[in-house]
């Protein structure tokens, strides 16, 4: 089988209740995950795209925290009304959902060079 085209992280990572860093898992990670496979299978993209449970990403403060590879893109604070906007605009059209989009330190090197047309 060939390699997926994009393959979406999601952060379903779930600390227990009342920790100061909170979590992706309670605030509704697992939905978001669920939508995102539902929308890669209705609309054809199996195979060409893999969304899936990921652990801590270490975002917790800006969770639920969405990472598409291998563009190394980071979302960040995603709901679920979010992600079929991220499913068509970024799986589909190819252009990241800017507003969603964690820049400085989660951007990769690879994306920052193309950007800067440096490297």
């Amino acid at each position: 089988m060939p390699p997926y085209r994009l393959h979406v992280f999601i952060c379903t990572n779930r600390r227990p209740d009342g920790d100061p860093k909170g979590s992706c898992g309670e605030k509704g990670s697992e939905a978001v995950l669920s939508r995102f496979k539902e929308l890669v299978a209705k609309l054809g993209l199996k195979g060409e795209v893999r969304a899936n449970a990921a652990g801590c990403m270490d975002a917790c403060a800006f969770g639920i925290t969405v990472v598409v590879y291998p563009e190394g893109v980071w979302y960040g604070r995603v709901k679920l009304e979010d992600v079929e906007e991220i499913v068509q605009s970024h799986l589909i059209e190819g252009r990241p959902v800017e507003r969603l989009r964690l820049k400085g330190h989660f951007e990769s090197p690879k994306i920052k060079r193309a950007a800067t047309g440096k490297g």
